[in-house]
């Protein structure tokens, strides 16, 4: 059994921060594999924090409170949504009193939840989190320039590390984001196609950007959804439910290393791990414990 994408990165050099965004996690085959991954991430990856976009993490639409609880006590830091946001009503009282959850922030002001967010490390390194939604063969939103512009400056001079989380359909869209905010951001990333892209890069003023981080779930599916319903449908038209998928389960995110003296990225990467290495490893370190 081997990795589906790239070995494991050496540890940051000093002083560098190492943040994961993880990409759209699907339904208990997703939700499974982030949580037994997050102490993995954190202790085989080296990760300074962790994030997750959650927005398909119950029952592969929206999140539930359940989910949310789950998340953060696996160790995840940070929650970012997107168009599925309140799918699950009952979370929106989370969005409005947890401090560690964000809304996209081109919602309007009246939507439930929070633009922006920070989390620190067990250093005290402060890290902003922000969702931000593409408009192209999306829900009308807000313009994404306009809002994240507003936000970035309501954002605390002192927090230079900022990474967005940009949810959107069009490759254009989030490449237009991604050059017009470079370096007044430390990373944008791109969620929704649950499809892992092959372009993770640092623009000239020292963005780290990918286009998308790919899906969290099942990958003998289609984008997390069970097969033979999906096709039926395409077919035929006729209506059928499209559960979440089981198979192939895998992890897919994206690592950055960052100065937060400067607030920018210096090294990007992506990996995608099944469930049963994260198992193997998660197993490994079990015994290492019984045995000290």
């Amino acid at each position: 059994m081997t990795s589906q994408a790239y070995p494991i990165p050496n540890a940051p050099p000093p002083g560098l921060i190492r943040i994961v965004l993880v990409g759209d996690t699907v339904g208990k085959p997703g939700m499974n594999v982030v949580c037994l991954a997050t102490r993995w991430l954190k202790q085989r990856l080296k990760a300074h924090l962790v994030i997750v976009n959650a927005e398909n993490a119950a029952d592969g639409t929206g999140l539930r409170q359940r989910e949310y609880r789950r998340l953060i006590e696996a160790g995840v830091d940070a929650i970012t949504l997107g168009d599925h946001i309140y799918k699950k009503r009952e979370i929106i009282e989370t969005l409005q009193s947890a401090d560690n959850i964000v809304k996209p922030a081109n919602f309007p002001a009246e939507a439930p939840g929070k633009t922006w967010c920070v989390v620190q490390t067990a250093d005290g390194v402060q890290v902003a989190v922000i969702s931000i939604m593409g408009r192209v063969f999306m829900r009308p939103v807000d313009c994404p320039f306009s809002a994240l512009k507003k936000v970035l400056e309501e954002i605390p001079k002192e927090v230079a590390l900022k990474i967005v989380d940009v949810h959107a359909e069009a490759t254009s869209d989030k490449q237009t984001l991604g050059r017009y905010f470079d370096g007044h951001v430390t990373a944008m990333l791109g969620t929704h196609t649950h499809v892992t892209t092959a372009d993770e890069q640092i623009f000239p003023q020292g963005t780290g950007f990918q286009c998308d981080i790919g899906m969290t779930g099942s990958y003998e599916s289609i984008l997390g959804r069970e097969i033979a319903p999906v096709t039926l449908t395409t077919l035929t038209f006729e209506p059928a439910a499209f559960d979440v998928a089981s198979g192939d389960v895998r992890l897919a995110a994206t690592w950055i290393d960052a100065d937060p003296a400067t607030g920018k990225c210096v090294a990007i990467g992506r990996v995608q791990w099944p469930l049963e290495l994260i198992r193997m490893w998660d197993q490994e370190q079990a015994e290492l414990m019984k045995r000290l």
